[in-house]
C-alpha cells in the first residue's frame, strides 16, 4: 500500500515501481527527434538536458543518435534502473538533482527536455533553473504521452484504473500550464500517434508501473488483477492487446526574464 509519506513526496513514490517502469512503458517515436531537428535546428553538437529522466526512456532516443545527455532523476530506484537501460552510453551523465536545483552548470546547455515528468515540478523554481542552465537561444521541450480512449478495450482500461486507483491519477500538464511556464513565447507543437502491442504480462507490468495503482498485498490487489485477466481474455487477438497512444511535444525559447 503506498503511504501517506509517498504521497506528499513525489520524487519517492516510483521506488516499488521502477521495474516495471523501466520494462513496461512505451518507447517514445523516433519522429519525436525528426521534429526537434527540423523545427530548432537540434543537432549532434547541442548538449541536452533530460529533467525528471526516470529509468532512461526519452534520453535514450537522443543517445542512441549520438546526443550527449545530462539526465537529472532525483529517485534512486528510477536512477538505478537508467543505469541498467544506458550504462553503456558514454555520452550520458546522471545526477541525483532535482528539476528545481540540477546543478548543471549555467549556460551550458542547449535544450532541456522533460518527458512525462513536468505535472510533478515547481513550475515558477524550474523556469528559473533552465533559464539559468541554458545557453542564450536555447529551448525547452515539455513532452507528454497520452493514451487513447477510443476503442471498448482502451476505454475498459481506463476504467479499471479509475475503479481501484488509491488516489487520482497524475494530471499531465494542459496547455495552460504549458502556456503559463513559456510566457508568451512561440511555442512549436506535434502530436505522434503510436500503437503498442502488449501480451497478459506487458499490460499486467504496465498497469503495475502506475503510481496510483494497489500493489500486491494490498486489499484489492487480487481483484484488480481478476478483472485484468478478462479484460485481456476478452479483448486479445492471438495473444496480445493493442495500446495506442499519442506523445505531444510543445518546444519554445523561454522568455529573456532572467533567473
Amino acid at each position: 500500500m503506498i503511504s501517506v509519506q509517498e504521497n506528499l513526496q513525489p520524487t519517492g513514490r516510483f521506488s516499488n515501481r521502477a521495474e516495471n517502469y523501466l520494462q513496461y512503458r512505451p518507447a517514445y517515436p523516433a519522429e519525436v527527434l525528426r521534429f526537434l531537428n527540423r523545427t530548432m535546428g537540434l543537432a549532434q553538437a547541442h548538449r541536452i538536458a533530460d529533467i525528471g529522466s526516470g529509468t532512461g526512456h526519452f534520453a535514450e532516443l537522443f543517445l542512441k543518435n549520438g546526443y550527449t545527455v545530462i539526465g537529472v532523476e532525483p529517485n534512486a530506484a528510477m536512477r538505478e534502473g537508467a543505469e541498467k537501460r544506458l550504462g553503456s552510453y558514454k555520452l550520458f551523465t546522471l545526477l541525483a538533482t532535482r528539476a528545481e536545483k540540477t546543478e548543471i552548470e549555467s549556460e551550458t546547455i542547449d535544450l532541456v527536455t522533460v518527458a512525462q515528468a513536468f505535472h510533478w515540478m515547481d513550475a515558477e523554481l524550474t523556469r528559473r533553473e533552465f533559464q539559468r542552465i541554458l545557453k542564450p537561444g536555447g529551448a525547452v521541450a515539455i513532452v507528454s504521452t497520452v493514451r487513447k480512449k477510443h476503442t471498448p478495450f482502451l476505454e475498459n482500461y481506463d476504467r479499471l484504473k479509475q475503479q481501484f486507483r488509491l488516489e487520482p491519477l497524475p494530471a499531465l500538464p494542459d496547455e495552460i500550464r504549458i502556456n503559463d511556464f513559456f510566457k508568451g513565447c512561440d511555442i512549436h507543437f506535434q502530436s505522434f500517434p503510436h500503437k503498442h502491442w502488449l501480451d497478459f504480462d506487458g499490460l499486467k507490468g504496465l498497469l503495475l508501473s502506475s503510481s496510483a495503482i494497489p500493489l500486491p498485498g494490498h486489499p484489492s490487489y487480487d481483484t484488480m488483477i481478476s478483472t485484468l485477466v478478462q479484460m485481456f481474455v476478452a479483448y486479445n487477438k492471438n495473444g496480445f492487446v493493442e495500446m495506442e497512444y499519442e506523445t505531444n511535444v510543445y518546444w519554445s525559447s523561454l522568455s529573456a526574464d532572467k533567473y
